[in-house]
């Protein structure tokens, strides 16, 4: 069993680095709760191996972790680290499988040496380790009655939620890690070399990739709602929550004019709890996540989209 220290460090973790999705997992029945924060401390473990800026491991160290990490989660190597014993036990005991675990160590070595997407097929391949994965392994904790029909919603809000990040953190991830991914086809389709967003410049263009970039998000969004039905109904709240929590970044981001070069925008503790408080009154008037989502979250509904394409508004890049 997990035992309280590797449990209360698991917890620290998320709380410290994940305060969005944070909010939501707090909502989920504790069978799932409590596995949830030792999984996303995992994440974060290997993730802060290429992320962390005070870290000054060399590519070749850094590897070199993250293949330890992958031994000791798979049971392959002793570990004395209380977190990646803590998911080491949970994947035995809820059944992930050693391919989920796989991909997501090799989207995290990826980042060692690829800093560039030139296209979003190449992108959509990184995040089917660093994010649709980890939707695979959440499913994995709820246990639903069809995990067949619920996986392949799963992995697209997962990608949505890594979209979603990606398009926020344009500035972070170029100061800190130098590395833009803003998909090369996108930047050209409006005229945006790769230089100028590494020179945190924005115009007009940069707004349209911006904007291109965020309905590609919202698309997954729908696709990864309309699978939270399969779910326990107990995890149901929380992961539609989790869905609009995000998705409200893209307010932010459109009420600044799709600047996300001059700063990150983020989510008010406020905003937060007045989200929590929309979504559970419109949840107790309907148990459809759809409805719920079109009703609350900042997604355009279909009607919204025809007015932004009657405006002008450009398709988004395929």
């Amino acid at each position: 069993m997990v035992d309280r220290s590797q449990f209360a460090r698991s917890k620290s973790i998320q709380r410290r680095t994940g305060r969005t999705f944070y909010v939501a997992t707090r909502l989920l029945p504790d069978r799932v709760r409590r596995p949830t924060y030792v999984l996303y401390a995992f994440f974060r473990i290997a993730d802060e191996v290429v992320d962390d800026e005070d870290n000054d491991l060399s590519p070749a160290e850094q590897r070199e972790r993250l293949e330890t990490i992958r031994a000791a989660a798979l049971g392959r190597e002793p570990t004395d680290d209380p977190v990646l014993a803590a998911f080491r036990e949970l994947r035995e005991t809820v059944g992930i499988e050693d391919e989920r675990v796989d991909e997501f160590v090799d989207a995290m070595l990826t980042d060692i040496e690829k800093d560039r997407y030139e296209t979003y097929e190449e992108l959509e391949a990184y995040m089917g380790g660093s994010a649709a994965a980890v939707g695979e392994m959440m499913t994995a904790l709820m246990d639903p009655d069809d995990p067949e029909r619920a996986r392949p919603h799963a992995r697209r809000l997962g990608e949505a939620f890594q979209l979603t990040n990606f398009v926020r953190d344009v500035r972070e991830d170029v100061v800190e890690r130098g590395r833009i991914y803003l998909p090369e086809t996108t930047l050209a389709a409006h005229g945006v070399p790769p230089e100028q967003i590494e020179r945190l410049e924005f115009d007009g263009s940069v707004r349209d990739v911006v904007r291109d970039e965020l309905r590609r998000a919202e698309g997954l969004y729908r696709e990864g709602v309309a699978g939270i039905e399969y779910l326990p109904e107990d995890c149901q709240f929380p992961v539609l929550l989790a869905a609009v929590l995000y998705a409200d970044h893209h307010r932010l981001i459109r009420e600044r004019g799709c600047d996300v070069i001059s700063a990150t925008p983020q989510l008010s503790t406020l905003r937060k709890l007045r989200l929590v408080a929309r979504t559970r009154l419109h949840w107790a008037l309907s148990k459809d996540p759809e409805r719920v989502f079109e009703r609350v979250s900042a997604v355009p509904t279909g009607a919204d989209r025809r007015r932004e394409r009657g405006a002008g508004d450009p398709r988004p890049v395929r």
